[in-house]
């Protein structure tokens, strides 16, 4: 048996001095914080949208996703730029902590808890628990069409 197969690979980040993740595959770059040009009309979750190699990319929050208490993005933030569906977002962090590969087996469903849709599992580590976020459910339909209409409108 491949023993890749059972390895997830995830990239690491913090919000709020919680640790969370993103599968590798899922993650396309990571950037230095940039100014965000607000987009109205556009979710709560979505902060505005940057210009990447001329795409309008959507800026997510997971601080505000999970309702945590609302603080501007600082100088020294960082931008995960990734897939979610069909679309690319960047997410905002206050911290990259790198690449880790663990287990398959070693990350915990996170089931169906109220207020964290978007989390996919929970993965046990020395430090703590890591949540690891799910992108093509971070928007719920309703979201997505008013994103889609907010970008139109640009």
């Amino acid at each position: 048996m491949d023993k890749t197969a059972t390895l997830v690979q995830l990239v690491l980040f913090t919000v709020d001095e919680q640790a969370y993740a993103l599968p590798l595959a899922a993650a396309e770059r990571v950037l230095r914080m940039v100014e965000v040009t607000p987009l109205p009309g556009a979710p709560d979750a979505v902060e505005g949208v940057i210009n990447i190699q001329g795409d309008v990319v959507p800026v997510v929050s997971v601080r505000r996703r999970l309702g945590l208490a609302k603080r501007p993005a600082g100088v020294a933030d960082s931008l995960i730029v990734a897939r979610a569906r069909a679309r690319r977002v960047a997410i905002i962090a206050e911290s990259v902590l790198g690449v880790v590969e663990r287990p398959a087996d070693a990350v915990a469903s996170a089931g169906h808890i109220p207020g964290i849709e978007p989390i996919e599992g929970v993965l046990k580590t020395s430090e703590g628990l890591v949540l690891i976020h799910d992108l093509d459910r971070f928007f719920s339909a309703t979201e997505e069409q008013s994103l889609d209409l907010a970008l139109e409108r640009l």
